[in-house]
């Protein structure tokens, strides 16, 4: 029986993810009983009457900084019946480690994911120190609050789990899941302004076809992102491949 996901999503604008949630791939999953999403407005674990999340930092400053007591309450209500070993609580904040493919396949293998959406100047230190497991980026940039990383983090690990794509091998062959970029895909026609789908897609030859797709990922990979090749897993005949790029090139 396939295991179920649980995503809870803790932040004060639960509204962005309404839509965000109802379509594609996400919307098939949750269909399907393969994951549950639930975002939590930080304001009901509030106990004054104007459900007040935030106030001015400690040691002056500008912009205001999210209080410790609701997301304490929060946290307490949606982990007390979570397993630590199957669970993550994460911190989305420009100060974490950044998100990867790899960091998203662990994340799949999970029962419960907690995401926490900072906003305004961040969330108080006390909140990392107790419950936060991992702290996590999407990029070195500035946006306006974590519920639009938690969408890209939802979204790539959602796919990854079982059942949730039509073809189990799809997630395999994508970019940055075997460490490269994906090779250039075609479709019908062959021929559209006078530009022709390589012979060789067209020749029904498998063993071909995978030849040419590993080079062109080799290629793609080596003119985008060279970076990725220090840490992919190479096998001998593409060090030979990439060497005889660099000739040609």
């Amino acid at each position: 029986m396939t295991q179920t996901l649980n995503i809870d999503i803790l932040t004060i604008f639960p509204e962005i993810f309404q839509s965000p949630l109802e379509h594609g791939i996400i919307r098939r999953a949750k269909q399907a009983g393969i994951v549950t999403i639930t975002p939590h407005n930080l304001r009901d674990f509030t106990h004054d009457k104007h459900h007040v999340v935030d106030d001015r930092p400690f040691g002056g400053g500008e912009g205001m900084v999210l209080k410790p007591e609701p997301i304490f309450r929060a946290l307490e209500f949606l982990t007390h019946k979570s397993e630590p070993e199957n669970s993550s609580i994460i911190l989305l904040t420009p100060q974490g480690r950044t998100f990867t493919q790899s960091l998203a396949v662990d994340l799949s293998r999970l029962k419960q994911i907690v995401l926490i959406c900072g906003r305004y100047e961040g969330i108080d230190e006390r909140v990392n120190q107790v419950f936060s497991t991992d702290e996590v980026s999407i990029g070195d940039y500035v946006i306006s609050g974590g519920e639009f990383a938690a969408l890209v983090i939802v979204d790539a690990v959602v796919r990854l789990l079982p059942n949730a794509l039509g073809c189990k091998d799809s997630t395999a062959n994508e970019s940055f899941s075997s460490g490269l970029l994906d090779c250039p895909v075609y479709t019908r026609p062959a021929i559209y302004r006078g530009l022709e789908v390589p012979e060789v897609l067209q020749n029904g030859n498998h063993r071909e076809i995978a030849q040419w797709r590993r080079r062109k990922a080799l290629e793609k990979t080596l003119l985008k992102r060279p970076d990725l090749l220090d840490k992919a897993p190479l096998r001998k005949e593409d060090l030979d491949l990439i060497s005889k790029i660099k000739e040609n090139s």
